[in-house]
């Protein structure tokens, strides 16, 4: 879809020839003489027409305006927010088999954020999954003009908006493929076919996985015919001497739980538990249009989880990257047993700051709901920035505690740590968990296991958190790293395991993950 952003005045806009003009009306506007002014007024008098976001007046061929369809719209006090609502409103209007281009304008003054939030709604309600469908028809709407009072002031909200947008739907697109149509290889072609404008794409196949030393990545994937792949993407739009932020995704392209089998109901949607690492696609694709002046590493553990005869045991104890032993209790929280590896393997990269994002935890979901992904950092400026760019980009998140008391659950008699604790706190024992591999950097986990798709009628790939991301990042552009801190790792890691890990350990077999269901993760 194309978005083009211009400078567009009431009186002009009546005179726009299109197949739909949509006026964002906000509270206290005063209308003009216009003919759609003189509309809106007549509405807002009678009562047909409402402030409050999302209520609407539509009008057909009006004599007194060039469009063929009008929609008047309320939205509230004008915010970013209330825009998203007004143009959610209108979703079956946009996606209307006759409507190929789209006006949007703004009735009196438009900030930069609500200009963004009218652009990646209109982006989100018109996209189309059609990938594996025989009759898949592209959606009609194909250019959408944003018209505002003063374009200048709003044009770089619009350019981050716009490419966004372009982000989500490449999440979605990869997220929302069945699992048979999005393998660990062809998510690797897809991180290939980024490679351009900046970016990089390196490719790790099993024998360069084992060589090094990731036991518990190899353990996840034993049990699948599919071969995993460790997806490596780098973005340099500074200078070499600047350090990066690794972003890690957790790519599970279909998790059946291994041999701690989940129930059958809604296991169709595992397909979805590569959400992080379409998010980390999706992010890369954004930034080839960006280019900020930042450093970026994606890495994507990619694997299936499946019950094969070959598959880790609930008992089995596997040698991580770093040295440390793992005793595999769950078999269906493998999510944390492919991120510990790579984030032990993002270290290398010497980042400011890491972030892992993964539908880790059905226990996010429990405390969340689907509207906030779940927030845990061990350093203070790293979360405050992730939380004000998910705020930024209406994409929420919320900071969960990481108490070491939390990690006391995770104690195994027969290894290093255990795989899962028990049932309470069961998204923050997760990430107490991960941060036994993040040594002395500063590193968030993102649990998006309730935002990263919708089940139900509206069943899908949500695209998040794409938008938090991008925001944070283009934050990162000038600003000082985090400061390191170190943090507390479980007492029973030896210097052994430590030393072992420098000899890249021979990989012993096993796996990961906590009671979960489709969509009921740990």
């Amino acid at each position: 879809m194309n978005f083009e952003l211009t400078k567009l005045s009431l009186t002009q806009a009546a005179s726009q020839k299109c197949d739909l003009l949509v006026v964002l009306v906000p509270e206290g506007i005063k209308p003009g003489k216009d003919a759609v002014s003189a509309v809106m007024a007549q509405a807002l008098k009678s009562g047909d027409l409402e402030y409050k976001a999302g209520k609407n007046l539509q009008i057909y061929a009006s004599p007194l305006i060039a469009a063929r369809r009008t929609i008047l719209v309320g939205c509230g006090d004008g915010n970013a927010r209330s825009v998203r609502q007004a143009c959610a409103a209108l979703a079956a209007a946009l996606k209307g088999p006759s409507i190929k281009k789209a006006v949007l304008v703004f009735a009196g003054k438009a900030t930069g954020e609500a200009v963004a939030a009218a652009v990646q709604c209109v982006a989100e309600v018109a996209y189309v999954y059609r990938t594996t469908k025989t009759k898949g028809e592209a959606p009609a709407l194909a250019r959408v003009v944003i018209g505002v009072e003063d374009a200048a002031a709003v044009k770089a909200a619009f350019a981050t908006a716009t490419a966004v947008a372009e982000g989500v739907a490449f999440a979605r697109e990869w997220a929302n493929r069945p699992a048979n149509h999005a393998t660990p290889t062809l998510l690797a072609q897809a991180a290939k076919g980024l490679a351009k404008g900046g970016i990089t794409c390196k490719v790790h196949g099993p024998a360069e996985v084992e060589r090094l030393g990731m036991g518990a990545f190899v353990a996840v994937a034993q049990g699948s015919e599919q071969p995993l792949r460790l997806i490596e993407l780098r973005y340099n739009g500074a200078a070499k001497s600047e350090a990066p932020v690794v972003l890690v995704g957790k790519g599970i392209t279909f998790d059946t739980g291994g041999i701690s089998l989940k129930p059958a109901a809604e296991m169709d949607e595992m397909k979805f538990d590569m959400g992080g690492a379409a998010s980390v696609l999706g992010v890369f694709n954004a930034l080839a249009h960006l280019k900020p002046a930042v450093n970026v590493v994606g890495l994507i553990p990619a694997c299936e989880n499946m019950p094969d005869g070959k598959a880790i045991k609930p008992g089995d104890v596997v040698t991580s990257m770093n040295g440390q032993t793992i005793e595999i209790l769950n078999t269906d929280a493998e999510g944390r047993l492919v991120l510990c590896d790579a984030l032990t393997y993002a270290a290398r990269f010497k980042p400011r700051a890491m972030v892992d994002i993964a539908t880790l935890t059905g226990a996010c979901v429990i405390a969340l709901g689907n509207q906030r992904s779940g927030l845990f950092s061990s350093n203070e400026q790293l979360a405050a920035r992730l939380q004000s760019a998910g705020d930024a980009a209406q994409d929420l998140c919320w900071r969960m505690p990481l108490d070491d008391e939390y990690g006391e659950g995770l104690r195994s008699n027969f290894a290093d740590v255990a795989n899962v604790a028990g049932r309470a706190g069961g998204a923050i024992t997760a990430a107490k968990f991960l941060q036994r591999f993040t040594a002395d950097i500063p590193w968030a986990h993102l649990d998006i296991a309730g935002t990263a798709w919708k089940s139900g009628a509206a069943k899908g790939a949500t695209g998040r958190p794409v938008g938090l991301l991008i925001h944070y990042l283009l934050g990162e552009v000038g600003v000082a790293a985090p400061a390191r801190k170190s943090t507390r790792v479980a007492k029973n890691v030896t210097g052994a395991a430590t030393a072992a890990a420098k000899s890249a350990p021979k990989v012993a077999k096993t796996a990961e993950r906590a009671p979960r269901v489709a969509r009921k993760m740990v």
